[in-house]
Parts: C-alpha cells; structure tokens; sequence
C-alpha cells in the first residue's frame, strides 16, 4: 500500500510546471495523491494558484501516464541505491519541517533516517572561509556534536563542510542538505565527506534522483536547512551571502538565529556584524547556542579522542613562554622572535615541539596560530 502511495507522490513530482506548494494544495483539496491524479479538470477550478495551464495538464492523461512511468523507474532505482523516500503525510517526517510555509512533499534520505528526529542545529556560512572561519565552524560542529546534538549544513565548500566534519569528529550525526540529488556529490572534491556523512548520519534532498546542482536549487534548499534545526548558526557571511537567506528563512520559521563574531575589518564578517546589530544572539561556543535554546541540562557530552592528548602533554618554561605570544591570530616568526626575545632557531625548535603536541598550527606564509 505504501508503494503505491509513493508512486503517486512521484507521479505528481514528474508533472511539469507542479511544484511543492501547487502538489500539497492539491492532495489538501483532494484527500490523497491518488484522488488528484484522477480527479476531473473541472474540480480543479476552485484549488488557489490553479490555471488553465494546470488544468490542461491533468487533463492530458498521456502525460500523467509518462509521469507515472518516470516514477516506477525512480522506485526501482532508489531500490537499487538504498535510497528512503518520506512523503509529507508519512509521520516519520520531520515535525519541525512540516510546520514551515512550504515544506518540500518528498524527502530523498540517504544513510539514517533516525537523525532527522534528534535536536538539530544549523552551521552556515561563506564558501570561501577564512582560517579562522573554518575553525570556528569545526570547532562547533564537534562540540554541538559531543552534546548530543545533530549538526545541520549544505554539504559546500568552507563553513558547511568543515561543520560536517567537526559533527563527525565529535562522534555525532550530521545532515547534509542538497541542491542535487542525493547521488549526485557536488562538490566533487566532497566525495569522501558525502560518504561518510551518509555512513554516519543523512544526506537529504527534495529532488529525484540524477538531479544536478543547478543554481536556482540552492536557495530553495535553505528553507529545508532552517526548517529542519532549533536554530541557525552564521559562521562567516558577507553582505551579499546566502548565508545570510538561510537566516531570513529561519526568523520567519520561528527558529533562533546566532552568529559569530569576526574582524571588524574583514568583508568576510560583515554579514554576521549585521545579524548581531539586528538582534542575533552572539556565539564564543557550543554552550552559548544550548543555553539560548533550553538545551543546556538535558544534553550529556561525549568523550572526545582529543581530550587526553593536549590536556595531558606537558609544556616547558620555553614552550610555555612561546605558547603565551601567540593567539588565535597568525602570528609569522619574526614577530615571534620579536614577542619572545628567543633567537630564531630557537623559536623554530619550540614552535615544531608545540605542533607535535597539537597546541599549534602553521598556516601558510610561515604564520603560526594556537589552537
């Protein structure tokens, strides 16, 4: 019975010119996808957002039976990949997206579909991060992630990737939305991270498979990011990123929105300055955003495989005096020589001890920064 059902969705997904708001109109008005797909052209006139051209389609059955053709071939190929579909009136949708203006009526899932029922918080921000950025943004997807928290981003370059991979270096689950299919990696050099978030949380997408990553998907895909989380947390954004959308979206869902802040005089920031000048509740860590969503005393920390080395190794007089001038800001040598009044090759010797005991990192251009 279900695969029938499913099939109808599909089927109504494959018209051309339907999309989520017009199909869930539809099955509102008509009780099932079944009873849509046979009902007259006549009972269609009173449906809002309903025209001629609708009308004409369902009225075409050559067209509703090449429809229903498409989405017996896509049953057989989400078999085929291990692909779950979840139809808007199923209850395991998630509650919190089917509350939102226009949720998606089909969710394609690949890997667990349990994590789309866990508390979820999202990480976004720019593609072309900084350092610093991508820090941040692992650094709170791995604590969110050790609290028991799913960690909620788009899969792309930057913020987003490097939250999914502090989700699973914090031993938690994490979704990934897609402007795609969920087969299609984009972008390819994330196949390895696709993986293994399919293998330790979800890749989601409303859109059938074999879809590929068109531009006008991606802002449509922010509605399911926002509308999947208890609140949405801005990385890096500048003034024009669509970062910045995803935000929008989740003030109008009702959703909390947090933001990071950076350099006053970095581009790069200037969008997360503007969310906390509009009332975005300021970030330093994980526990700020549990805190703010009531979430603080109910969620219990996993251990982390990190948390014995740093603490554990013991520092010298020198590294410790090395360890004191640096920031989270890179710092070159020169500057080092100059703070620590050490001679260079000694600056160098306590800077690669320091990296050995995972208390520092080099950057490009011989700059340093601590961790």
């Amino acid at each position: 019975m279900r695969q029938q059902t499913l099939q109808d969705w599909l089927t109504l997904t494959f018209l051309p010119g339907l999309g989520s708001t017009l199909i869930r109109r539809l099955v509102e008005r008509f009780g099932s996808p079944a009873r849509v797909l046979t009902a007259d052209a006549a009972q269609m006139g009173g449906v809002e957002g309903i025209g001629k051209k609708v009308i004409r389609l369902f009225a075409d059955r050559a067209g509703i039976d090449a429809a229903r053709t498409l989405a017996r071939q896509e049953l057989q190929n989400l078999a085929r990949r291990q692909v779950s579909v979840i139809c808007l009136d199923e209850r395991r949708y998630p509650p919190l997206l089917r509350a939102i203006h226009d949720p998606p009526v089909l969710l394609y899932c690949r890997g667990s579909l349990e994590c789309l029922q866990q508390p979820a918080v999202a990480i976004v921000g720019s593609r072309a991060a900084t350092t610093y950025g991508r820090r941040i943004s692992f650094e709170l997807g791995r604590d969110l992630a050790r609290r028991g928290i799913c960690v909620v981003s788009g899969m792309a370059f930057g913020i987003d990737g490097e939250a999914h991979r502090g989700a699973l270096a914090g031993g938690g689950p994490t979704v990934g939305v897609l402007g795609c299919g969920v087969d299609v990696v984009y972008p390819r050099q994330h196949a390895r991270l696709f993986a293994e978030a399919a293998a330790n949380g979800v890749l989601v997408s409303e859109y059938a498979l074999g879809a590929g990553p068109e531009a006008f998907r991606f802002p449509a895909r922010n509605r399911i990011i926002s509308g999947l989380v208890l609140g949405v947390v801005v990385v890096e954004a500048t003034r024009q990123s669509g970062s910045l959308i995803t935000a929008r979206l989740a003030l109008e869902q009702g959703r909390e929105v947090f933001a990071v802040p950076g350099r006053v005089d970095s581009p790069k920031s200037c969008g997360t300055h503007r969310l906390l000048q509009q009332g975005a509740r300021l970030v330093s860590c994980a526990d700020d955003i549990l805190e703010e969503l009531n979430l603080a005393a109910s969620m219990h920390t996993l251990p982390g495989p990190e948390d014995s080395g740093c603490q554990a190794a013991g520092i010298s007089a020198g590294e410790q005096r090395l360890l004191s001038c640096l920031d989270v800001y890179p710092v070159n040598i020169d500057e080092l020589v100059r703070l620590s009044a050490c001679a260079p090759a000694e600056v160098h010797d306590l800077l690669l001890r320091l990296e050995l005991k995972g208390l520092v990192r080099q950057l490009p251009g011989q700059q340093y920064e601590r961790i």
